[in-house]
């Protein structure tokens, strides 16, 4: 028991072991450090398992970057103030300031002195709150053992709390869905080819067997429709965090390190020990593209946030989320003030609108293009108006239903609005992420307080500066700038009302 504290303290030997036996006989050999290790323990594993990793087979080095990678979530680590593992003499702490003061340091520079500190004044407050010791039989354990120059600075914490403060007074949105990072290819025209097949459907082809050279390549990482509406929600000035999941590799550590560039909070975020983060192959050809998806298989935890989000949005997740889908439905009947965003992904139209039926009820939002509409109510793609009634009739007091060039509609129950789209200024140059950029800056517009016909102003703005970068966030806008654009606009950018 001596050398597992022994080792997190760096004390040396044999002066400690020989302190906390006499210590421990004096206090009737009740085993106050064998409680102290199994907290420490219990503690720590309980975090790992927290953020996705397994204490049974994660390594130093995996432990050390994933708590680093959590270290915008200080509630996560309340209770580990004093707590580390050590790997053959080698540790990683769980403290808090620890972990702040680590990021950016490599695995055999980081800090542990807060941990160290703690741990020796944990060890010192268990001794002297026992009946059968007193504060001079504990304080010269600290003597023999070699603790007296350990020091701690109680206000350092603080300190950093105070400075970590954001402006409360924007509204909050967690976004909850899977992260991928993609490989765009853009494909040589004369290598490939688009036709429409019977069915009226337009199918990309090159010739079988062969190896046909590409233009080039682009990795963007962190993306999704989740992670790119976070990014929006973040540079228009919400505060924002993504519940997204990822494996323990270098794409999972490339990718939460952008996400805290942008301002977004990785503190409900989730690594999985041992598996890959997901990836996916975008083939380009021309504006247009065709994704290739693979979601491996995450353990897919609810972790509630550490403060209860204005707004949720929710979109692509794999299908084995479903568990998670019914904890945040429970977590929201616990806050019925949250309003729940749905942007329904792939596995969502493959579970039905009948699996789905109490998300769609609880929705305060969905968005879906015209034909996706169509899937979900089996009402005739070309009314608009029927497709806007049946999805109102699932639950959603707002729905927004994109139409590609035509535009989007909107309808809160009482009107549906049409907008056009925002011109153009070229060509576009990606589609990816339109859609996203659409409905993200509608949320944002919505949660700031504005009303819904402003949300469609904004919206269609976000999007074409999308498209006219490569990935689905490049061309995100921040506030100002879309603010710009919203005044340049021409005379027949504006709202129309239907029938």
């Amino acid at each position: 028991m001596a050398k597992f504290l022994q080792d997190l303290l760096q004390a040396k030997e044999p002066l400690f072991s020989t302190a906390l036996h006499h210590l421990e006989r004096a206090a009737g050999h009740s085993g106050v450090d064998v409680r102290l290790i199994s907290d420490i323990i219990t503690r720590a594993h309980h975090v790992m398992r927290q953020i996705g990793l397994d204490p049974a087979d994660t390594t130093r080095t995996e432990l050390y970057h994933a708590l680093k990678a959590h270290a915008d979530n200080e509630s996560l680590f309340t209770e580990t103030e004093f707590v580390g593992l050590s790997f053959n003499g080698r540790l990683v702490s769980f403290n808090y300031d620890d972990i702040s003061a680590n990021v950016g340091k490599p695995v055999d520079e980081q800090e542990t002195h807060g941990m160290q500190c703690a741990l020796r004044r944990e060890l010192v407050h268990r001794y002297s709150q026992h009946q059968r010791t007193n504060d001079q039989t504990v304080e010269q354990f600290v003597q023999d053992a070699g603790l007296s120059d350990i020091c701690y600075n109680q206000d350092n914490h603080k300190q950093k709390q105070t400075e970590r403060q954001t402006d409360m007074a924007q509204p909050y949105i967690l976004s909850i869905g899977d992260i991928v990072t993609d490989a765009f290819i853009k494909l040589r025209e004369d290598q490939a080819e688009v036709y429409t097949d019977e069915h009226g459907q337009e199918r990309l082809s090159m010739e079988f067997g062969s190896k046909p050279p590409y233009d080039h390549v682009d990795i963007v990482d962190a993306v999704g429709n989740s992670a790119n509406a976070a990014v929006a929600f973040a540079r228009l000035g919400l505060r924002t965090s993504l519940m997204g999941f990822l494996g323990d590799d270098k794409v999972a550590t490339e990718s939460i390190s952008y996400l805290k560039s942008e301002n977004v909070d990785t503190s409900t975020m989730s690594l999985s020990a041992g598996m890959k983060s997901n990836y996916h192959y975008v083939l380009r050809y021309g504006a247009d593209r065709t994704i290739l998806i693979k979601y491996e298989d995450y353990d897919y935890k609810w972790q509630p946030p550490a403060e209860t989000p204005d707004w949720i949005y929710l979109s692509m997740i794999s299908k084995s989320a479903w568990q998670l889908h019914e904890d945040m439905l429970e977590y929201l009947n616990e806050h019925p003030e949250t309003k729940l965003v749905f942007q329904p992904g792939t596995f969502h139209f493959e579970w039905g609108a009948e699996k789905l039926a109490k998300v769609y009820e609880r929705s305060h939002i969905v968005f879906m293009n015209r034909e996706e509409a169509a899937l979900v109510t089996g009402k005739d793609v070309t009314s608009i108006p029927e497709l806007a009634t049946a999805l109102h009739n699932l639950g959603p007091k707002i729905v927004v239903i994109t139409d590609g060039p035509a535009g989007a509609y909107a309808s809160d129950g009482e009107k549906i609005i049409k907008m056009p789209n925002y011109p153009d200024p070229v060509p576009p140059y990606d589609r990816t992420g339109a859609g996203d950029a659409f409905a993200s800056t509608t949320v944002a517009v919505l949660a700031l307080g504005e009303p819904l016909e402003n949300a469609l102003r904004w919206a269609p703005i976000n999007s074409m500066s999308v498209v006219q970068k490569l990935g689905a966030q490049a061309g995100l806008l921040r506030r100002d700038e879309l603010e710009q654009y919203l005044k340049n606009a021409p005379d027949d950018y504006k709202l129309e009302e239907i029938q």
